[in-house]
């Protein structure tokens, strides 16, 4: 068993035991529901049978070994339609963000439930007066006792009518508090009384967003994570894994649409050309930088601000994809009801959802290129 923490072992027993393992979707279910079902079906798989506890800690449940084993579980899951990216992006964003800063005792007992497929998890970051800018949240947590009280509203909140907790930013401190210290995480059960969820029906026609309302929510103290004020050094700890690891399995979709596409412009009788070889070239380059990503945690490397490389490389290579798609397929997203017509809409998000492109590009230029705020 020792081979398998080598990345080439155990993807070819991982190939294996899938090929032995009929994972395959229903057919007849293409709703988000429906995904979200097949995910916890799949997560629950891999858990049985171990694959999806390896590049995890064993305080928290896993198996050990590099975090590149997970991205390898991600790619061939994701690669073969058995699953789709979405859902699975959380488990990158909110397992690390528990491990480092829930008591050691709750993440032991909750991280597992997030690997297994037996709960699903949201993050409540952004506000409708507060998206990119984190520091200027609003929800407020005020100490009461042994808890503390919530009040406020989120939005854009991924999967949160199918959670069963939620990764929850506040506002705590008072009015002389500077704006990064003011900033509290919780750990939050989203059937708390007081909270309210609704979803958002996008422009794709799915409702993967949601609002979530906050009234008088009592919290018991024991939920917060890391201390009070610690909140704006999680988010800064989270966000690089919401810029590229949770992109890992995204990456293989991409790919795999890119294989169709292919098939789509020959089965036409076109000639394969230089535009289908720009998207390669943006996918390859997006890949690599993203291994390159996985080597430095599998080194024992923090992430930080250069992960905005890989979410600038990401936006460019999905909006290429389908901005392709519907050159090379003529009515294909204006006229038909088909997959790369939702997803083209969904594409045009990619510039804006984990921190817009300029945002990106402002971290690469003072963080990583000291070119100053000018």
């Amino acid at each position: 068993m020792t081979d398998l923490y080598e990345p080439g072992p155990f993807r070819t027993a991982l190939r294996a035991w899938l090929d032995a393992n009929d994972l395959t979707p229903p057919p007849e279910d293409h709703s988000l529901s429906g995904h979200m079902r097949q995910f916890a079906r799949v997560q629950r798989a891999l858990y049985d049978a171990g694959w999806s506890r390896y590049g995890w800690p064993e305080h928290a449940g896993g198996l050990g070994g590099p975090a590149m084993l997970r991205a390898i579980v991600g790619e061939e899951v994701v690669g073969r339609r058995l699953a789709e990216p979405g859902p699975y992006s959380m488990l990158e964003v909110l397992a690390p963000t528990m491990i480092d800063y829930a008591p050691a005792e709750l993440a032991a007992e909750m991280v597992p439930k997030l690997l297994s497929g037996e709960e699903q998890w949201c993050q409540g970051f952004s506000e409708p007066g507060a998206g990119s800018d984190l520091a200027s949240l609003t929800t407020r947590a005020t100490q009461r006792g042994d808890h503390w009280i919530i009040n406020g509203q989120k939005v854009w909140t991924s999967f949160a009518q199918y959670s069963r907790r939620c990764i929850l930013l506040t506002r705590t401190g008072d009015a002389e508090t500077p704006n990064h210290e003011a900033i509290t995480a919780f750990f939050v059960d989203v059937d708390t009384p007081g909270i309210t969820v609704r979803p958002l029906r996008t422009m794709h026609d799915v409702d993967e967003f949601c609002e979530v309302y906050f009234d008088d929510v009592a919290i018991d103290a024991d939920r917060m994570l890391g201390q009070p004020g610690d909140g704006w050094q999680l988010a800064m700890d989270l966000l690089p894994y919401e810029r590229s690891t949770c992109f890992w399995q995204r990456i293989a979709y991409l790919y795999s649409r890119f294989d169709v596409l292919i098939s789509e412009v020959k089965r036409q009788g076109q000639v394969v050309d230089s535009e289908l070889g720009e998207v390669y070239l943006a996918l390859h380059t997006l890949r690599c930088r993203s291994a390159a990503t996985a080597h430095r945690l599998a080194e024992g490397h923090k992430l930080g601000p250069d992960t905005s490389i890989d979410k600038v490389l990401l936006a460019g290579a999905e909006q290429l994809l389908y901005d392709t798609a519907r050159n090379l397929l003529p009515g294909v997203v204006e006229f038909e009801d088909s997959p790369w017509r939702t997803e083209f809409l969904y594409s045009r998000a990619a510039t804006i959802y984990g921190g817009t492109s300029e945002v990106q590009r402002n971290i690469i230029a003072r963080r990583l290129l000291n070119l100053g705020k000018d």
